[in-house]
């Protein structure tokens, strides 16, 4: 567990720690803050307002090992989240055997941006990726979202593949 005080009062108790079934209403709001990004920059790939994942999908996903799913709370609410995949190619042919903490999603709480809990997170992040002796760290980023990629490029990321397309 974290406690965070950087940048604001100090009236104000924030902390980082696993998420939990209490949780889960406050991660499906930001999945939807998520989704309507994604919607309004690409609203011919992206539906909205939607979830990636139901109740019953994140009460799997936070309960499974390999799919740890780190928030950022105010007392009871959630101010952010960050979802993970640990990766690993194992006997494959062309790419090495490293292991690799996948950040399938980060999100702030609209109100709440700004207030580097979105920096908080991935440091948590990167900590547990560290403790757990992954090599790297890995993201998609969408174009349509010019504000997400100036915050991984901030935090060091650098563009490891290209995704492309050609619409028909």
């Amino acid at each position: 567990m974290i406690h965070c005080y950087e940048n604001f009062e100090k009236t104000e108790y924030m902390e980082i720690r696993k998420a939990e079934k209490k949780d889960i209403p406050g991660i499906l709001d930001l999945l939807i803050q998520v989704d309507m990004v994604h919607h309004n920059g690409r609203p011919d790939l992206f539906k909205g307002p939607a979830t990636k994942y139901n109740e019953r999908e994140l009460n799997q996903i936070i309960n499974v090992p390999e799919t740890p799913v780190f928030v950022c709370v105010e007392g009871e609410r959630v101010l952010g989240h960050a979802f993970c995949i640990h990766r690993q190619e194992k006997e494959n042919s062309v790419l090495t055997d490293i292991k690799t903490l996948y950040i399938d999603d980060i999100c702030v709480e609209e109100s709440m941006r700004g207030k580097h809990i979105g920096k908080m997170l991935y440091e948590y992040v990167l900590a547990y990726a560290k403790e757990n002796g992954f090599y790297n760290i890995t993201l998609n980023v969408w174009k349509c979202n010019p504000g997400a990629v100036k915050f991984y490029e901030a935090l060091g990321f650098e563009v490891q593949k290209f995704g492309m397309e050609k619409i028909l």
